[in-house]
């Protein structure tokens, strides 16, 4: 998971912290959908840039839960699992896209 990667552009997420998210605008109902839909059961998180549209770094987080409601809101339990770079920007029906390239911790003894 490193081309197209759908990007939810909010808030600053980390690895192993939980991120629970209230999805009601249309474009990221879509994204949280094609999410479950295809099995990856993950997004990318950036925060907002005011000239690119979102970061050049952020952190996928990878769906825990899903509860959907009947107006077609729904809330997301999700939790932070790696870093990324921003490779490429890019768009896809109305959400935010990206080619990405993981970044690795170095492990502390």
């Amino acid at each position: 998971l490193n081309k197209n990667v759908p990007i939810f552009v909010c808030t600053m997420a980390y690895p192993t912290v939980p991120c629970p998210l209230h999805i009601f605008e249309p474009c990221y109902r879509l994204m949280i959908r094609r999410c479950m839909e295809t099995g990856t059961r993950q997004f990318g998180m950036c925060i907002s840039d005011p000239v690119k549209g979102f970061a050049d770094y952020g952190c996928i987080l990878e769906i825990r839960n899903v509860e959907f409601f009947a107006d077609g809101r729904s809330v997301v339990d999700s939790i932070g699992k790696r870093r990324f770079k921003v490779i490429q920007h890019s768009q896809r029906d109305g959400y935010n896209t990206a080619d990405i390239e993981y970044i690795e911790d170095q492990k502390v003894d």
